[in-house]
């Protein structure tokens, strides 16, 4: 097979640099060398996932607690990785890097919950952990699960990792407020694409990164004339943006005009992002839940 410069190849979702390369690209993509991915897992409550290992390189995404990674270098503080479950490439602080055993047992439900050194809540907490995180409970102890790290979280506030919230547009609803963060994918800040990806994950959907991945990817098309006719749950993408219908009229989504997960009127968000920013609507799209 002829082999293609990764440049060639989507660099978000291609672990290849002229250095290095996953050695399942080889023979796909020119490298000086190739290497097998080491799987381990997220140990802190979120990390951010930079395009290039500097601390002021900008962020792409974030992962969070429980996320699994496949590491191909460690070098000067940063981990070169590939997300598990989106696909995502970048730099991590290699110190956000643990172990891929024990796997999660249970996921964060509320839309944020503390981390404390023991099963107290009048103890100084060591952080917290956001919506969707996930961790492996060694056991309970009253109302708190112990983690391996010798933390406790309020148990209330988490289910077994199966659990689901099918209702999508429910979660996109709770996360009002939140605000608008450039690569944001958890309860403290959040960017379009992150608000959906994360509302369709909790209920079991895998969902890319990217609106533009979004786009291509979620659900099954609609015709632009069914604007007036649109469900909730259907997604409404523009040219980088997207948000998610909570009925006929409303659009939620997380958005630089109120730098935050707000809902108003589709009308209304339409006629401003025309004028100012993504220009027309370029499709919609239909997803069913699971």
């Amino acid at each position: 097979m002829t082999k293609t410069a990764h440049a060639d190849r989507d660099p978000r979702l291609t672990p290849a640099r002229p250095d290095l390369a996953d050695i399942a690209l080889r023979g796909l993509v020119e490298a000086a060398a190739y290497v097998e991915g080491v799987p381990r897992r997220i140990c802190a409550p979120s990390a951010p996932l930079r395009r290039a290992p500097r601390a002021d390189s900008g962020i792409d995404t974030e992962a969070v607690m429980g996320d699994s990674v496949n590491v191909y270098e460690v070098k000067d503080g940063f981990a070169y990785v590939q997300l598990v479950h989106d696909g995502y490439v970048g730099y991590l602080p290699a110190e956000a890097i643990g172990p891929a055993e024990p796997p999660p047992t249970h996921r964060v439900r509320a839309l944020r919950t503390f981390l404390y050194p023991a099963p107290d809540l009048k103890r100084p907490h060591r952080g917290h952990l956001g919506l969707g995180a996930a961790f492996a409970a060694l056991e309970r102890e009253g109302d708190y699960l112990r983690l391996a790290e010798e933390s406790f979280v309020f148990a209330p506030h988490c289910e077994s990792v199966a659990w689901r919230e099918p209702d999508f547009a429910a979660t996109a609803e709770r996360l009002v407020g939140t605000p608008y963060l450039w690569g944001g994918r958890t309860s403290l800040g959040l960017d379009c694409s992150g608000l959906v990806q994360l509302a369709l994950e909790l209920a079991g959907l895998p969902c890319p990164r990217d609106a533009d991945q979004q786009e291509r990817a979620l659900g099954r098309p609609l015709p632009l004339e069914d604007l007036g006719s649109l469900h909730r749950g259907d997604l409404v993408f523009w040219r980088g943006h997207v948000g998610l219908m909570l009925d006929a009229e409303r659009l939620i989504h997380a958005n630089g005009h109120h730098m935050a997960v707000a809902v108003e009127p589709l009308a209304v968000a339409v006629a401003r992002i025309r004028e100012k920013s993504y220009g027309p609507i370029t499709s919609l799209r239909r997803v069913t839940p699971v």
